[in-house]
């Protein structure tokens, strides 16, 4: 059975949802951050090179990275559910998205490196700004014209991007009470019932 190694706030949670989603079962262990710096305890570091969140064990199998961990899980165990075959119009959209979710996240990976910086460069800082809210600008826009990030078919392109428009803002990162189709985008995908189950394991005490 799959292990979820699970670090709070962080983004195992979507891999909880992804087994939600796929209905199958799983073993998740939990870790919480250390309170002095909000990082991951030595004891999850230990269990993959990478050190990085998400990590699941699969029998002899330690296996970290989310897009690694979805296309996994999906085409070992999940039959291939929520993944947009190559023969639909929506594919090429699928595999963008899947893979958009890095762009914010670096982003967000450098403001924070400029805040914690001694020097503050406002030129890096305008162009990190302007990037940012260039990408979620055309998500926004996007959704517009889509219910879901692949057309209107939910997949693995949304667990993988839902995180930088939920957690990320936990952390400091752009809110996006002002962009109304992701407003409802994330209506809609709160009212999923795996999401909600997966929340509620995930984050046990909110």
């Amino acid at each position: 059975m799959i292990t979820i190694h699970h670090l709070g706030v962080s983004q195992s949670d979507r891999i909880v949802w992804l087994m939600e989603e796929l209905g199958l079962p799983y073993n998740i262990k939990f870790y919480q951050r250390k309170v002095e710096d909000n990082t991951a305890p030595d004891e999850y570091l230990a269990l993959h090179p990478a050190a990085t969140s998400p990590i699941i064990e699969d029998g002899e199998l330690t296996l970290c990275e989310s897009n690694a961990i979805v296309e996994y899980l999906c085409h070992k165990y999940g039959n291939g559910r929520l993944v947009i075959p190559h023969t639909d119009e929506n594919y090429a959209d699928y595999l963008y998205w899947m893979q958009f979710n890095s762009n914010t996240l670096t982003v967000f990976m450098a403001e924070l490196a400029l805040k914690e910086s001694a020097t503050l460069n406002s030129a890096v800082q305008k162009i990190l700004l302007r990037r940012r809210e260039g990408y979620y600008q055309h998500i926004n826009n996007h959704l517009s014209k889509n219910q879901y990030l692949a057309g209107n078919s939910f997949s693995c392109a949304d667990i993988m991007s839902v995180f930088a428009l939920t957690t990320l803002p936990l952390f400091g990162g752009r809110t996006v009470d002002d962009l109304p189709h992701v407003k409802r985008y994330l209506a809609d995908i709160g009212a999923r019932p795996a999401y909600i189950k997966a929340m509620k394991i995930a984050w046990p005490n909110i």
